[in-house]
């Protein structure tokens, strides 16, 4: 029997922000992605990983923009030949996405029946995967979406760029989960209190750490190739993989799974 053939993932881009291949040097296939690039004007494009469904996978590619806290533009592939940008992720399509259960289909016009109420669709809640597709990465990048702490600063207004005198975390701090941020709008530091807040930089502290993520146990960290790589994942949404060397600015993440939150995490910490 002749055994089934490798599909080869597109390596044309790590996630690190500071550790991009540039689009040129990775062949013939992403040429539509450096067409993006250009007609959209993003000053970068990169690889943000795969979601596997039941008959095909979903690549996904983010463009993003001079602002990193600005809303990312996605777009999703099914051969890595033919790109399609996707539309931003609404109230409707994340409230209804946390209500579907089971595996992508791998069919972007696949209708999902749900026979629920949803206080934000008045109509019946019918949701196409295309759909839940955007709302999955969005859930993603909001839940665990990280970057080390100092790798991005926030001007006084309010526009968030890389850091570049950021030099990478010393070994020491990259094994604390109080290194690592969510790049997306914070909500547990509002609730410090002003002395928690007087040790913080405003242009680098702007951002939620890692260290109150409910449930508590929700990170694993590990060191690799000699301890030389710290390499945190996520037990939430298992796939999602984040590395950072220490003393340089290589970072970034990648998510390849099926595309579902481990609600049962609760139960097994």
């Amino acid at each position: 029997m002749k055994p089934s053939p490798i599909r080869r993932v597109p390596t044309f881009s790590a996630c690190a922000p500071s550790s991009q291949v540039p689009l040129s040097s990775s062949g013939r296939r992403f040429s539509p992605l450096i067409n993006f690039m250009r007609d959209y004007r993003f000053e970068r494009v990169w690889f943000w990983g795969c979601i596997q469904g039941v008959r095909g996978a979903y690549y996904i590619a983010e463009g993003l923009g001079p602002d990193r806290a600005a809303p990312r533009s996605r777009l999703y592939s099914l051969n890595c030949v033919d790109w399609s940008l996707l539309t931003p992720a609404t109230k409707e399509m994340l409230a209804l996405a946390e209500q579907v259960k089971g595996r992508f289909q791998g069919d972007p016009s696949f209708e999902y029946a749900l026979h629920l109420k949803c206080p934000y669709f008045s109509l019946k809640p019918v949701m196409k995967e295309e759909a839940r597709l955007i709302a999955t990465i969005e859930l993603i990048d909001r839940e665990v979406g990280i970057v080390p702490r100092g790798a991005f600063v926030k001007t006084p207004l309010g526009a968030v760029h890389e850091n570049r005198h950021f030099e990478g975390l010393s070994l020491a701090e990259a094994k604390k989960l109080s290194s690592y941020f969510h790049l997306t709008k914070p909500v547990n530091l509002k609730n410090k209190t002003l002395l928690e807040k007087a040790d913080l930089d405003p242009s680098t502290d702007f951002l939620d750490s890692l260290e109150h993520d409910i449930p508590r146990g929700s990170w694993s960290i590990q060191l690799e190739k000699g301890g030389t790589v710290v390499v945190l994942r996520s037990l939430l949404w298992l796939g999602l993989t984040f590395y950072h060397v220490p003393m340089t600015k290589q970072f970034g993440y990648v998510y390849f799974g099926t595309g579902e939150k481990n609600l049962d995490l609760p139960f097994m910490l």
